[in-house]
């Protein structure tokens, strides 16, 4: 595929990575794309670049446009390799190139590549004139690295976003309104929910940051480019930023003789007794990254395990560091599970779920060996009660 123009004097560049299936332990079952953006000004500017292994695919499309010797500027809004990975083979065919970043990008890409390159370091709010143009840089640390920023082109309205508003999708197509909102709209919260999802202070930071400009098109470093969604992203950003949830219930288990299973689906009958829509993960079939997605979203989580060597079985282990290390706030929990004499899993739980500050209004339910069948009414009983808390 060619270079393509998204404004005019303005290309995308990057490389699209259709074998990706795992990225740092999130499943991109739909690939990934790596932008780089080029800005044809009295300047040339390109704007990020892409991981390592993609720099031909990157380099063929600039030299559609331009020799690359001419690039007058890189700019790295992010440190992070699969941005920054092609910067020092580009160097070597653009030699009089400055590289511009923030302060901490400055000392990152030192720190990673260990060279001394001609660097122009731009303060949040610093402009640079390549023309007809006037790039100006805001700040956005910790969406998601310390080194993040975003630059913003006012003469086009543009922004390019870096990590912020991204999706992991391969695709052919390079807008918003050629992939569809349903498929994007999921994409773009699996990205926050993985990625983003415990820096939701510093996106409301980020989000007045860029409020006051005026932005008909947003460029992120992966997937499409925002040109006809551009209002209902924001809009998704400010709700998930804000911890905002709906009225639905996920429940995740493993289990190993199925009596866990039992006391998973005896809650979720309660719960959709009382009109709340259910989703339910067995961590056997449904990766932890997909199971992020839901919990963006939900506002009450029940999270169950059976006891196994005096603890929950691995999975769940698993599933709980990674839950913890994004830090969702604001919901409401159950801890549940099975046992035969120790008992120790719903409790563990239990105390992950606290330690996240999540709301639990009622006790964890743990069940010896087999459940019969007045403790399962029992325990619907329990889950119709939750569904009462979470309408309200």
């Amino acid at each position: 595929m060619n270079k393509i123009a998204i404004k005019p004097g303005i290309y995308w560049v990057g490389g699209i990575d259709w074998q990706l299936r795992n990225f740092h332990g999130y499943l991109t079952q739909r690939g990934s794309t790596y932008n780089a953006y080029l800005i044809v000004d009295e300047k040339i500017v390109l704007v990020d670049t892409v991981k390592h292994y993609l720099f031909e695919e990157m380099l063929s499309r600039i030299r559609e446009i331009v020799d690359p010797s001419k690039i007058d500027y890189i700019l790295s809004n992010h440190v992070e390799m699969d941005h920054s990975g092609s910067i020092p083979r580009l160097l070597e065919l653009a030699p009089r190139a400055r590289v511009i970043t923030s302060p901490p990008g400055e000392k990152g890409l030192s720190r990673h590549y260990k060279r001394e390159w001609d660097f122009q370091v731009v303060e949040s709010g610093g402009v640079l004139d390549i023309g007809e143009r006037t790039l100006q840089f805001v700040h956005t640390p910790m969406v998601h690295w310390p080194d993040n920023m975003v630059t913003y082109s006012a003469s086009d309205k543009l922004l390019f976003s870096n990590d912020a508003f991204g999706q992991h999708i391969a695709t052919s197509e390079r807008f918003d309104d050629e992939v569809g909102w349903d498929i994007l709209k999921q994409e773009a919260g699996k990205y926050y929910a993985n990625i983003v999802f415990p820096y939701g202070a510093q996106v409301k930071n980020a989000l007045r940051a860029v409020e006051g400009l005026e932005i008909d098109m947003i460029a992120p470093s992966h997937g499409v480019v925002w040109r006809s969604l551009v209002g209902e992203i924001l809009r998704e950003y400010g709700k998930w930023a804000n911890g905002e949830t709906e009225k639905k219930a996920l429940i995740v288990y493993d289990t190993m003789w199925g009596s866990t299973e039992k006391v998973a689906f005896a809650l979720m009958e309660g719960l959709a007794e009382e009109d709340i829509h259910v989703t339910i993960r067995n961590l056997n079939t449904s990766h932890i990254s997909d199971i992020m997605t839901e919990v963006l979203t939900s506002r009450l989580i029940l999270v169950g395990s059976p006891t196994l060597n005096n603890g929950m079985l691995p999975s769940m282990g698993a599933f709980l560091t990674y839950l913890s290390g994004l830090r969702p706030k604001g919901r409401m929990g159950l801890a549940f599970g099975s046992y035969g004499w120790g008992g120790q899993a719903a409790g563990e739980i239990e105390k992950v779920l606290r330690e996240l500050k999540w709301e639990l209004p009622l006790d964890k339910i743990n069940v010896k060996y087999i459940p019969d069948l007045e403790e399962l009414e029992e325990i619907k009983a329990e889950g119709k009660k939750l569904g009462k808390l979470v309408k309200k």
